[in-house]
């Protein structure tokens, strides 16, 4: 089986994009359609053999890919990294930061230490790798670079630090945008709302409880695939979207805009998932119960 795209193959070809927390989940799936797609994919992450599962799995199945491991927050890290990819592959045509992390506590509860970490992850890696990848080659030949946000937008109860951190970078999307626009470079964001990704076997206790039931707040009834989340951000990284710039475009169905004044309808169903991703699991999570058994 092979990756089914909803885009032309080889729109990415001779093009080196690279994939920021390619080793699972979204990063994982973006990797493989983009593969799919005909570009030579850099997949970046702190967890070599996670990455190198992913080399495994896109090279079986005809694509060009390879990892680099590093830490997206250590400066000095990133720099020598973005300066290896260029000078082996020569221009940078595209950069998925995509990388992040946070787990759930009530703001009253989160030290400085977790906060500042969580913004270290979520921001501060994002920033220094896109920086790096518009010095070392986007600068002279453009490019296109799209950030990996989240649904913030009526604030992140549970996730502060997380929430603080994300709209940050929504922020940033749009300052880079205006600054690096002139040199042929567009920058965008995408918002995933709850995504059935592997992230959510991280969680414990009663975030882990409330996962399942995230779906009953969506008025479409279901939860994002990753391919759904993919395919936006292969859109925003091709030609066809050459005029967009400075945009987050959120993939949320629609969860935000309601609230408790005006119940929710059950959903009917009639809402079909896009999975393209042919090596897509379902976290364990979301399994009924008689599959976890």
């Amino acid at each position: 089986m092979s990756y089914k795209s909803i885009f032309r193959d080889d729109i990415f070809k001779d093009r080196t994009i690279i994939v920021t927390g390619g080793g699972s989940g979204i990063g994982r799936c973006t990797a493989h359609e983009l593969a799919a797609l005909g570009a030579n994919v850099v997949i970046v992450g702190r967890k070599q053999e996670k990455l190198d599962t992913v080399v495994a799995e896109i090279t079986e199945d005809g694509g060009k890919v390879s990892a680099w491991s590093m830490d997206i927050r250590d400066e000095d890290a990133v720099k020598a990294t973005i300066a290896e990819i260029a000078e082996t592959f020569g221009a940078i045509h595209g950069l998925v930061n995509n990388a992040g992390g946070q787990f759930p506590s009530p703001m009253e509860m989160i030290n400085k230490k977790g906060f500042e970490a969580v913004v270290a992850t979520n921001l501060t890696g994002g920033f220094l790798v896109a920086k790096e990848a518009y010095n070392t080659s986007m600068r002279k030949h453009g490019g296109a670079i799209v950030n990996i946000t989240a649904d913030n937008w009526g604030g992140m109860p549970g996730m502060a630090h997380s929430g603080a951190a994300r709209a940050g970078m929504d922020n940033l999307t749009k300052t880079a945008a205006y600054e690096w626009g002139p040199n042929g470079v567009r920058v965008n964001a995408v918002a995933p709302g709850w995504v059935a990704s592997s992230g959510m076997d991280t969680y414990e206790g009663a975030v882990k409880a409330m996962i399942p039931k995230l779906r009953d707040s969506v008025p479409l009834g279901r939860m994002a695939t990753e391919a759904e989340i993919s395919s936006v951000i292969c859109f925003l990284l091709s030609d066809a979207a050459s005029f967009v710039n400075g945009d987050t475009i959120k993939v949320d169905g629609g969860a935000p805009l309601g609230s408790n004044i005006w119940p929710l309808r059950k959903a009917n169903g009639n809402s079909q998932a896009w999975d393209g991703f042919h090596r897509a699991v379902m976290p364990d999570v979301l399994k009924p119960k008689e599959e976890k058994e």
